[in-house]
């Protein structure tokens, strides 16, 4: 009996093991988008294969396909027969709260925005993924600017989720650490918790640091997981995985939207 155990047992070691085994809670991804190659069913198999739930996000506001009200209904209509997915306004730049009502906003099931798009103190539009729309004239200075500005939107946007999250432009990045310093994490922290508005954990850019999200999750701050796709090119949620291992974050840490019906 003993050795038909030790046979058993050996054959189990070296079986696949299943995605869901690894997680230690179900996940949910609430920042997808459909784009590059992939579809809303290329979407459908990959939720399935890698055992994670998903929030497609649709883009709205000023050069984005989606920007007025009356634009709403048809995009939602999409995903009218695919119930298993959220879905997200990702509200873009500054202007969105002057375009869209408070009845377009409800309609989706969360709303979430990020301090990526601002009109700096000499009136440029900033747009900090792009190097040659970042305007940049001492550091410090900007990085004020920054933290400001986050702290404005997270206490006057009516928004779920502060995403891609602590994201600097490509000319300060590598340099995380001595930009974020505490008095300016616990600022953002203070609004995010103040505004009960959930702090996205970034696959893609692998933001915010593991020291911003324990500080957080002391202050009572809940977290989700997102990633901000480009393309059809993306797996998992790796890094948000390491977060949640690394301070130690439970199920109840975590945001859940509440799905509409449509």
């Amino acid at each position: 009996m003993k050795k038909i155990l030790l046979v058993i047992m050996g054959f189990l070691a070296v079986l696949p093991v299943n995605s869901q085994n690894n997680y230690p809670f179900p996940l949910t991804d609430l920042h997808v988008h459909i784009k590059g190659k992939l579809t809303i069913e290329d979407l459908v198999k990959k939720s399935v294969d890698d055992n994670i739930k998903y929030g497609i996000a649709i883009n709205c506001g000023v050069g984005f396909p989606v920007h007025n009200d009356s634009q709403i209904d048809s995009a939602l209509q999409i995903f009218k027969n695919y119930s298993q997915f959220y879905v997200a306004m990702q509200a873009e730049g500054r202007e969105w709260l002057n375009i869209f009502s408070k009845n377009s906003r409800d309609k989706f099931d969360y709303v979430f925005t990020d301090a990526m798009t601002f009109t700096d103190a000499k009136g440029r539009r900033n747009r900090i993924w792009i190097k040659e729309e970042t305007w940049i004239d001492d550091e410090q200075q900007f990085m004020d600017y920054l933290v400001n500005t986050l702290v404005k939107i997270l206490n006057s946007e009516p928004i779920n989720i502060y995403v891609n999250s602590t994201y600097l432009p490509a000319q300060m990045a590598d340099r995380y650490d001595f930009f974020w310093t505490h008095e300016r994490m616990d600022k953002v922290i203070k609004a995010a918790k103040d505004n009960n508005i959930a702090i996205e954990i970034n696959n893609r850019f692998k933001i915010p640091s593991a020291d911003f999200i324990k500080r957080a999750k002391l202050a009572g701050v809940k977290f989700t997981i997102g990633t901000n796709n480009a393309d059809e090119n993306f797996s998992g949620a790796e890094y948000a995985l390491k977060m949640i291992s690394e301070c130690k974050l439970a199920q109840a840490d975590f945001f859940v939207p509440v799905k509409k019906k449509r």
